[in-house]
């Protein structure tokens, strides 16, 4: 009997251990769920949507991270629909990342998820590299596979985008500074032939306190493309727990 009671506060004390160290691990992961409401849908300097709802989903352990996040439109229903899947790691200042982007409209008519033929899929397979420095960040992608290719001569473009950001306060908001450039030709992604600065942006963010408890997330952003010659003013709220 007594070898028995031994064994199981044994086995007792090594589940409360193992229990223990699971709630530890679970307090350490953090869990993102958001959603924002844009007038246009606006990324890296170029126009993807009007009015649109872009939810986002995500868990990060000790640096790694897995996101989802989504764009549909609200006022157009001809906007592409876009759904991106992201696996990042940070340690540091410094991050690495694939990002799997997918839309609606592509080279399969039928806008199928799940379809990835190299000359017949709508996703685009991006890696992106970069460091924060605290005053400024820099940040380098390319795409690597998916629907990529010249328009030309049908060879995988690599199309990338490279871009420097710059976080500061003033009165009562948080701002980013933002320029960004594609290095090399890259007609059918960014509609650039050569070396191009495609987004200078300006960035507020301000949240509106509603109860001591609950507050929302106001952004303002002025973009301007110089390659496109186009520039847009971006309102948005985000919505979270």
């Amino acid at each position: 009997m007594k070898k028995v009671e031994i064994l199981f506060k044994g086995f007792s004390l090594t589940a409360l251990l193992l229990l223990g160290a699971t709630a530890v691990e679970a307090q350490e992961i953090e869990t993102t769920v958001s959603a924002d409401v844009v007038n246009q849908y606006i990324w890296r300097g170029q126009e993807l949507g009007n009015t649109g709802f872009q939810p986002t989903l995500g868990i990060e352990y000790k640096g790694l991270s897995l996101t989802g996040w989504g764009n549909v439109g609200l006022t157009d229903p001809a906007d592409t629909k876009e759904f991106d899947l992201t696996l990042g790691y940070t340690v540091g200042g410094f991050n690495i990342g694939i990002c799997d982007y997918w839309f609606s409209a592509g080279q399969d008519p039928r806008g199928r998820y799940f379809k990835y033929d190299a000359h017949g899929t709508n996703h685009i397979f991006e890696a992106n590299l970069g460091y924060d420095f605290g005053p400024v960040a820099l940040q380098w992608f390319t795409n690597f596979s998916g629907n990529d290719y010249k328009v030309s001569n049908g060879k995988r473009a690599y199309s990338s985008y490279f871009e420097i950001s710059a976080p500061f306060k003033l009165a009562t908001c948080d701002w980013t500074a933002t320029a960004g450039a594609v290095p090399f030709g890259s007609e059918a992604v960014y509609g650039t032939e050569k070396f191009a600065v495609t987004n200078l942006s300006l960035r507020a963010t301000k949240d509106i306190k509603i109860t001591d408890s609950f507050s929302i997330p106001i952004f303002g952003e002025v973009i301007g493309n110089p390659c496109s010659q186009k520039a847009y003013l971006v309102f948005g709220l985000t919505l979270q727990p």
